[in-house]
Formats: C-alpha cells, structure tokens, sequence
C-alpha cells in the first residue's frame, strides 16, 4: 500500500510538472459603449517549452492571440496560431506586442469588472493545459496592478 502511495505521488508530480505555466499581472483594457474589441494582456511563464494556443473569455464571441508588428513602416494587428513560451523565459503579453484579442464583445467591459479569460497551452509532448484567468478591467491609463491581483487557476 505505502509503494501505491509513492507511486501515486511521482505521478501527480510529473502531471504538476508537465507544462506548469504561470500568469502574472493580468488585465483587460476596459472599453467605452459600443467598443466591440478589447485586449487581455498578462505576463505568462512556462517551465517546459510549451505554446498558448488559443484563448477564449464569455464576454467577447471571438477571442484569439494577437501580434502587433512593424511591417514596412506600419503598425499591424495580426492573429497568430501559436505563442511560444520558452522553457523559464518570461513572455509579455502588452500593449503593442502579443496579447490576447477579444472581439464582438458582448456588452461593454467596466472599469473594475472581472473577465475571465480560458487559455490554451500545450507541451511539446502535445498535451494541453487549461488555465483560468480571472482578469481584473482596467483603464489604459490606470496604474500598475499590486501583486496578487489577476489571479489564476490551472485545471
């Protein structure tokens, strides 16, 4: 009985293991009425080699990742299949760069609202992990978030 329970603790370390990706300082740009898109930005850290590859939030019918780029002199938005999340390298998902686009959105995010955000990640083995983000809204302008807020919850 005790090697079952040794057995069974390797397992759930290496299921823990197993692409174990963190969010830091999530947000939500909060929009004005009528706006129809926002962005999620946060910052995401994998400790195996791993890509986001899709999202998706009840708030918005359309939610995928984004870059922004200079092509030719012009700044443009475009969807991407895939992020790459590099083994212990920390990737920012802000204003300008990759971020998490959500589109036809549904009513208008306020100030103060929490939106959830599901992310995608998959291994390099192919496995995939779902994250909820419970991202607090904000205004562009408003100040950096105190640690702790933005939260997660891996599944």
């Amino acid at each position: 009985m005790k090697r079952l329970a040794v057995s069974f603790a390797v397992l759930m370390s290496a299921l823990a293991v197993q692409a174990q990706v963190t969010v830091k300082d999530a947000w939500v740009r909060a929009t004005v009425t009528q706006q129809k898109a926002t962005g999620a930005f946060m910052q995401l850290q994998s400790a195996q080699d791993a890509k986001l590859i899709s999202a998706q939030s009840p708030v918005a019918g359309v939610v995928e990742v984004h870059e922004m780029a200079m092509d030719g002199g012009v700044m443009k938005m475009r969807a991407v299949p895939s992020l790459a999340l590099p083994a212990g390298k920390a990737v920012d998902l802000k204003p300008g760069g990759y971020h998490v686009m959500l589109m036809d959105l549904k009513g208008q995010v306020k100030d103060g609202d929490t939106v959830p955000v599901t992310l995608v990640v998959e291994g390099k083995d192919g496995k995939r992990q779902t994250i909820e983000v419970k991202a607090p809204a904000r205004m562009a302008a408003a100040p950096a978030m105190k640690h702790g807020e933005g939260h997660m919850h891996k599944h």
